[in-house]
């Protein structure tokens, strides 16, 4: 398939979305629940809201669509107009700031501003595990042997892991032999993006600190000096981060329970974004990708794993932590992201369109979860009641003035997230040895747990949720990325969706394409050349229908894997373009346009993704990456077939279009029943809004709390305890319930 597109900049194409008037036009680009904090009649008791003197002032994300990595002229207007700018971004062309109130509609009206959002707060949205997803499977290849451990381990690969920090020092994260951590960096980003860590004082106008923030500059060096972590003995005092990065590449064979996680060789990388009750802001996360994307090159870090989350309604375009994290895809990086835990409301009843932030974002692997019943059995799988459901409900106002939602196919895939038993931070034992804050308050919830060994630096607990699942796709990243490190994320994503399970009665934006399925993805991974990669980052880039294979003649494996003694299906399905569903072989014997990381396709358009680099620096350290739309390009070859006419119109009462069961489809992509004319394009799979909304469906505009907070992607403790989705804009007024667990 081709697209004839004009190239133009992200400039002229945010252009022709604004509305009208200039008041009209810059309130569409403000995020909808920082429009009625500016005009309340009463300063809102927010994190991002202030009267300072007797005057209102909001901290801001300010995106921009100018072609200047520096901003200079929108630096300018925020100090003219009274502001502060405390961090320029290069994952995202955007500035944390500070703005009177007064002011923000003045600053949105400008042509360099694409959207603003409030700094919004987040929150930490053989073993078992490796018989469940088919690790297993892939240790027994190769003759590598690390303490018991063999095949692939993700050896070398980096992960990294925002979230509330990683006991470095607890045994399921010791490396070969040496015993050294696997835990190579450590650094915490709360705060990161506020004036506490710029060094100046909060809170007070007429400041800006982000022009002296360049590679090696005194204020740059300064700043990192203070973002180190410095291996503090309780680098976790939450709980959820250590937990998380065990499942990822935990290493449990230290004691009888073995919790060993999917990747227990690769090196872990501590990115501090939520303090020690489990809370940040957007700010910090945004500031952790940077440094993430700044170092990813020189430590060979290749996964990003986000198992937290945003309550924005803001589309995928504008939201800034989508646009970051597409960056780092860009940059080659395979973020993760948890779904998020919201698939039922407080009644109980099942809630679609309930994705969360960054999980919205095309480019990202979104995960949920699926309850494996306790048992290594790859047949009696369900989705988690908790995981959040599709399609993606972010939404923006068009050149109309009428709001548009994204409706985009999520999530990508499942994966365990019921009662998964990993590492459990706590202090050492100087310190008294005391459990972390999780482990405090849910004792009997998450730490009693029959078999497990709780002594210090050892001990264990439990946890639910799409932010464990999300680390389990992160670890078989990592598997994939030591059996060819040429893949591309996009590439990565499909090879996971093409060989998931499907499960039996839930539909595509209940499961995404299947199960997780780590025998196979290992070995279509495999089956695929390795200089992908090396190809994109020469002069000699891939080109469309070019071989992905070594040689003529060369074979696929067959579509179907044996895990545990029980043959599993691939579901031969993958998402592409947002709401497309794609199959055929020629997906994996060819390279497709939109396997390049640089090329965003969504919907009808397609967008280049360039990076800029900061000068005098070897093309090493990015500063921004900027988007034009893309000229002629072939995305899809000859041979790859779509599913979107078959699965019809969107429907939840029939069963049909992004509503049709998974293992539906994937039967018909098994057996032919293909349009052999390659993809249509077309709007894919059509949400229609009075459908939906006219057939009992529950329809979450985005989350199903307000915009001021963010639930965790993981505290759901055991299918049985799990935070309230009510939401709240007070940390402090969080509610929790228990609720009805499953078996």
């Amino acid at each position: 398939m081709r697209l004839n597109l004009p190239s133009v900049s992200l400039a002229v194409l945010c252009a022709a979305f604004s509305i009208g008037t200039a008041s009209a036009q810059a309130s569409s680009k403000l995020a909808r629940d920082l429009q009625p904090v500016l005009t309340a009649s009463t300063t809102p008791k927010l994190n991002w809201a202030r009267d300072v003197n007797g005057q209102r002032y909001v901290k801001v994300l300010i995106v921009s669509s100018s072609s200047d990595p520096e901003l200079a002229a929108l630096r300018k207007a925020v100090m003219d107009a009274g502001g502060s700018i405390y961090y320029r971004y290069s994952s995202v062309l955007a500035l944390a700031a500070l703005l009177p109130a007064n002011k923000v509609n003045g600053i949105a009206a400008r042509s360099d501003v694409h959207s603003i959002s409030p700094n919004r707060l987040m929150t930490r949205s053989s073993s078992r595990l490796e018989d469940i997803t088919g690790a297993a499977e892939v240790r027994n290849t190769g003759t590598t042997n690390f303490n018991g451990i063999q095949g692939l381990t993700g050896r070398g690969i980096g992960i990294a892991v925002l979230d509330s920090g990683i006991a470095w020092q607890h045994a399921s994260f010791k490396g070969d032999g040496t015993g050294e951590s696997r835990v190579r960096e450590s650094m915490s980003f709360t705060a990161a993006g506020d004036a506490v860590r710029a060094g100046v004082t909060d809170w007070k106008p007429g400041i800006d600190v982000s022009g002296v923030l360049y590679p090696g500059s005194p204020s740059m060096q300064n700043y990192l000096n203070k973002i180190q972590n410095a291996w503090q003995p309780r680098p976790d005092a939450y709980g959820h981060g250590t937990h998380v990065a065990a499942v990822a590449a935990g290493r449990g064979t230290y004691q009888a329970l073995d919790t060993t996680g999917i990747a227990p060789n690769a090196n872990l990388f501590d990115i501090r974004v939520l303090n020690d009750k489990g809370y940040g802001q957007l700010s910090d996360v945004l500031a952790g990708l940077d440094w993430v994307i700044y170092y990813a090159k020189w430590k060979n870090i290749r996964v990003i794993n986000l198992s937290l989350g945003a309550d924005s309604t803001e589309s995928w375009q504008t939201d800034p932590l989508a646009r970051a994290v597409r960056s780092a895809v860009a940059q080659g990086l395979v973020v993760v992201v948890a779904a998020g835990n919201y698939g039922r409301t407080l009644a109980g009843k099942e809630s679609y369109g309930t994705i969360s932030s960054p999980g919205h974002e095309p480019s990202v692997i979104t995960v949920g979860s699926l309850n494996d019943k306790g048992t290594v059995s790859r047949g009696d799988e369900v989705i988690s009641g908790f995981s959040s459901r599709g399609p993606t409900r972010g939404s923006r106002v068009n050149a109309q003035g009428v709001r548009e939602y994204d409706n985009l196919l999520k999530p990508d895939l499942v994966a365990p997230g019921n009662r998964i038993v990993a590492a459990m931070s706590e202090d050492t034992v100087a310190a008294g040895g005391k459990w972390n804050d999780l482990a405090t308050r849910y004792t009997s919830e998450l730490t009693a747990i029959s078999g497990a060994d709780q002594r210090q630096d050892r001990a264990l607990m439990r946890l639910s949720g799409t932010s464990v699942a999300a680390p389990v796709v992160a670890g078989a990243v990592a598997l994939l990325l030591e059996a060819n490190h040429g893949l591309t994320p996009p590439m990565v994503k499909a090879i996971l969706q093409y060989t998931a399970q499907p499960l039996a009665n839930a539909n595509l934006v209940q499961q995404g394409a299947g199960a997780l399925n780590i025998e196979g993805a290992v070995e279509l991974a495999k089956a695929i050349r390795n200089d992908m990669t090396q190809r994109l980052n020469s002069g000699n880039p891939m080109q469309a229908g070019e071989s992905l294979l070594w040689w003529s003649g060369a074979t696929l494996p067959a579509p179907r894997s044996v895990i545990n003694g029980q043959t599993v299906n691939w579901s031969r399905l993958v998402f592409a373009g947002g709401n497309r569903v794609l199959t055929g072989e020629a997906l994996f014997r060819q390279w497709q346009g939109w396997y390049d990381p640089e090329v965003l396709w969504v919907g009808n358009k397609v967008w280049q993704l360039n990076t800029r680099w900061w000068p005098n620096t070897n093309d090493t350290f990015p500063m921004a990456v900027t988007a034009a739309s893309a000229g002629n390009r072939t995305l899809v070859t000859p041979g790859v077939a779509s599913l979107v006419d078959l699965a019809g119109r969107t429907s939840w009462k029939g069963a049909t279009g992004a509503f049709i069961p998974t293992a539906r489809l994937a039967s018909w992509a098994s057996s032919g029943q293909t349009l052999n004319r390659g993809i249509v394009l077309s709007n894919g799979l059509v949400m229609s809004e009075g459908l939906v909304m006219s057939e009992g469906l529950v329809m979450s505009e985005g989350l199903v709390m307000s915009e001021g907070l963010v639930m965790s992607e993981g505290l759901v403790m055991s299918e049985g305890l799990v935070m309230s989705e009510a939401g709240t804009t007070n940390p402090a007024n969080a509610r929790e319930k228990l609720v009805t667990g499953e078996p």
